[in-house]
Order: C-alpha cells, then structure tokens, then sequence
C-alpha cells in the first residue's frame, strides 16, 4: 500500500483565489460586451485601498473597442473602473446592503478615449484621472450622475489639449448592472471644452450632452472624448448658441448646487456699529453631528422636488398638512440663528451667484437663476463640511424666514434672499460675468441686511 496515498494534499500552487462576487457581475457585464478580450489590460492598485492604499479603485480596465465606422463611431479605448461599487459584500470598503439596494456608491465609472491611428495600446493617463475622481467620491461622499459637471481648469492628459473639463453621462453600452450586492451605474466621464463648460452651468449638462452627441467630431452619440479636438461645439454648430439660449429662455438652469471653496462666518453688528466675525471652521460639532449634516444636505442637493428644500424638522406636504418625519435628524444638529454674515467665495464659485440668484433677462439672457425662480442653491465646500445655501422666500420647508434670513444647522448656513435683495445682487453681480477685469478680493456689501460677500482669487 502506497503510505503516501493517506495523507492530506496540498493545493496546487497556481490556483487563484476566487473572484469577489460583486467584481465577478461586473466583469460578466464586461465579457459580454467585449467577448474577445476576456483577460484585458488592466491597471491595478498594488496594495488595495482597505489595507490603507492610496488608489481607491482596485482595478480599471482598458477594451480596445472598433467602434462603428458607418455611424461615425470611431475606434477608440473604453476605460472601465472596479471599486466604486462594493465588490466584496463583507463590509471591508462599503457598507453590507441588500440585493434590492445600490452597491457601495451605486455607480462605477467609464471613460471613452479616441484611438490614435497607429496606436497600438491604450494610455494610461485616463486611468489616473479615474483615480483622482474616485478620491473624490470618496473623501466628498458625494456621487457623480449624469448631467454632472467637474470643473478641471487643466487638459485631461496634462498636455496643451483644450478639453481641460468634464461632464458625466449615462455609458450607453454598459447602462447598468444588478450584482449581489445591489445595482451599479455606469457613468461615463466625457472631456469638453471651457465654453461647453460654462455652458453646462449656466443651463444644464444634459442639454449640452445631447448637443454634443449630434456632432461627430465633438464626441458623437457614444461622447467619445477626443483630447485632439480643437474646437467646441459653438464653433463648430453655427447654431448652438443660438440653441442653448432658447434652452435658457425656456428652461432655466437646473443646477442646484457646486462644489467649490466658500466659507462663512457669523457677523455681530455691536451698538459701535463695528462689526465682529466668528468663522465657522465645522469644528464644533461631532462627527456623529457631520454625518447627519452630510446626510441631510445631500437630500436638498439631489432632491428633485425645486420648490422644497429636505431635511427640514417640519413641512407641509402638497395637500398642506403638517409632516415632522424628519425631526430626527435636525434636533441632532446645533440651529443657530444668526444677526448677520459674511460669505466668502473663489473666483469661481463667485461667477456662479449670478447663476444663483439670476441676472434680468434683458442685462443678460442666459443667466436664469435658481434662486429667482423660487428654488434654492448650494456652495459646498471641498476643503470641509461646510455648506451655503441661498433661498428664495417661496422655498419650503427651511429654517429661515423674514425675522431670520440667516440660521446655521451645524456647519450648513442657510441664507434667505427676498425678492429686494436678489433685484439689487442682480445689479451688483453683473461685474462677475467678466471676472478678468476684477481686482481680487472684491466684497460686496448690503449694510442694511447685514450681509456681506467676499470673492477671492482660485489660487489661494
């Protein structure tokens, strides 16, 4: 009898581990796609983000994708992440959820580069941009959807290339995907111009997304990103603008809200008539407190309904009758009512108040704001947790009304702007619409509501 036959036998040594459910449904997605290229170029994070990396994607892959010549699709690469959503289900990254849930963030992102004739191996630039995204998200917790826009101010590549910003779309081959772990979109980063940029501001991406799918060499129906690209879609529609002013006539601007660097601090008017500023740095509450701001100032962010601002402790429902669902979460925040305040601004936030509270049609078309129309506005931070939204007197469920235009929720200010005030910023912000001629800082002041306005240069 061999003795050898009764012992235990080790493993070969060239199995490897399984694949990590969630990761295995998006790859399935992937193959089914692409079923020739069922081992990829992949860029990998070498020690992964939960044992303390720095790269919070575990893996992009890089497709070689043909395109369709005949529908003026060109070849190009296709560039698809793997860690925005929860790949594991163990709780390590994201937090465990349902089936019936998102996964992780709820998304994963694409990217859809032009190939270079000739060229024979995807770059792998686009995979650091995705990187840099993805810190975002994560750090920020706040997620990227179709329509968004991210103000870059530098080509995608680094190089001399005028796509330096990007708007986000909804990637029309692979949509969607249900894992284990919940649902993921794909959502795909698309290069653009400044003026495509401003554009999306002051209108809406998803306006300037479809103007894009319609031209070929800006992007075509697949927004193919082209960092070659030298001009923008006004100079190559001779009608674009004329569309995008309609556009603005007709529908506003449906942004919300920004990222940018703004700050504010409590303004105490003494019987000196001096005045004295408390900074609100976020500091003073807990962390516990932060999540539930975070928590609440993405409900008014993304809320969909214009005339009503969540995460309020009392408001009333359509048919006028008092809801307090959401005490809870506001009696956890320290409310602040405040005699007065100074907010500061970027240059860049800055050129967006008239955005915000709305220029008069017949000064400038296109800047049809939110706050005018009766809805809301929002600076968040990038630096922190703080946030300002600016409402308008018709806005529901806030904290503030006319005895309190300014009240504080933790690090969150809500500012009131009536309908005087925002027909005098009207008048005052035109100046922003050039911010190259300013003198930076500029502070703009209206004493008699006590309020004042800093703009500060990009670079501090």
């Amino acid at each position: 009898m061999d003795e050898a036959a009764g012992l235990p036998q080790a493993p070969p040594l060239n199995i490897l581990p399984p694949t990590p459910a969630g990761l295995e449904s998006l790859y399935s997605l992937c193959r089914k796609i692409y079923p020739d290229q069922v081992n990829p170029l992949q860029v990998t994070a070498l020690l992964k983000y939960w044992l303390g990396g720095p790269d919070p994607l575990d893996y992009i892959s890089m497709y070689a994708n043909p395109g369709i010549p005949h529908e003026n699709i060109p070849p190009h690469w296709h560039y698809i992440s793997f860690g925005l959503s929860d790949l594991h289900g163990d709780g390590r990254v994201h937090d465990i959820s349902a089936a019936d849930a998102i996964s992780g963030f709820g998304f994963e992102l694409t990217f859809r580069l032009k190939r270079e004739p000739g060229e024979t191996a995807p770059p792998t630039w686009p995979a650091t941009l995705m990187q840099s995204l993805a810190k975002y998200v994560f750090q920020s917790g706040n997620n990227l959807c179709s329509g968004d826009h991210v103000s870059w101010h530098c080509a995608l590549d680094n190089s001399e290339s005028r796509i330096q910003h990007m708007l986000m779309t909804t990637d029309l081959q692979l949509k969607s995907a249900q894992t284990p772990f919940g649902s993921v979109d794909f959502v795909q980063i698309v290069g653009i111009c400044a003026d495509e940029l401003r554009a999306a501001q002051q209108w809406n991406g998803a306006g300037i997304l479809e103007m894009i799918s319609r031209s070929p060499q800006a992007g075509g129906v697949w927004h193919i990103t082209d960092m070659r690209r030298g001009e923008s879609i006004f100079e190559l529609e001779p009608n674009a603008h004329e569309e995008v002013e309609r556009g603005f006539e007709l529908e506003g601007s449906n942004l919300s809200g920004v990222s940018a660097r703004c700050s504010w601090a409590d303004q105490d008017f003494s019987k000196s008539g001096l005045m004295k500023e408390k900074r609100d740095d976020g500091n003073n509450i807990s962390e516990e407190e932060n999540e539930q701001m975070k928590s609440t100032f993405q409900k008014s962010i993304y809320s969909n309904n214009n005339d009503r601002l969540a995460s309020t402790s009392s408001y009333k429902n359509d048919d006028g009758k008092e809801n307090s669902t959401m005490l809870e979460s506001t009696e956890l925040l320290h409310v602040k009512k405040l005699e007065g305040v100074h907010l500061v601004f970027n240059l860049e936030a800055g050129s967006l108040l008239p955005l915000a509270i709305r220029i008069h049609d017949n000064i400038c078309y296109y800047f049809r704001g939110r706050v005018k129309h009766g809805r809301h506005f929002t600076f968040k931070s990038i630096l922190g947790e703080t946030a300002i939204t600016l409402v308008a007197s018709s806005v529901t469920g806030t904290l503030v009304d006319g005895d309190n235009p300014y009240v504080a929720q933790g690090s969150w200010l809500q500012v009131l702007i009536t309908d005087d005030l925002a027909q005098d910023m009207a008048v005052t912000f035109q100046i922003l619409a050039t911010p190259e001629v300013l003198s930076l800082p500029k502070t703009f002041s209206w004493p008699e509501k006590r309020l004042s306005i800093t703009v500060v240069a990009d670079k501090l």
